[in-house]
């Protein structure tokens, strides 16, 4: 466990020793190729897989066109 000391000879911790707060509950499929499916807690969908310079890079031409997991992780950072 993490501490962080305050001042000298005293320390706090940084975890708590409550339950938590929340749990996030999701499952993630795989549809097919790099084509995934999220499926929430509350039955909310979304697909991801590979996009743009990524298919590029890698040569992925045949996939579809889906958001990278990275991309929600930033939209729900940053919205």
């Amino acid at each position: 466990m993490s501490r962080i000391s305050r001042n000298k000879g005293e320390t706090k911790s940084l975890m708590s020793d409550q339950k938590p707060l929340y749990i996030a509950r999701a499952r993630v499929d795989k549809v097919d190729g790099l084509h995934r499916r999220g499926t929430l807690e509350d039955g909310t969908t979304l697909d991801f897989g590979v996009h743009g310079p990524i298919k590029a890079h890698y040569g992925l031409d045949s996939q579809p066109n889906l958001p990278l997991p990275v991309d929600y992780l930033v939209a729900a950072a940053a919205g």
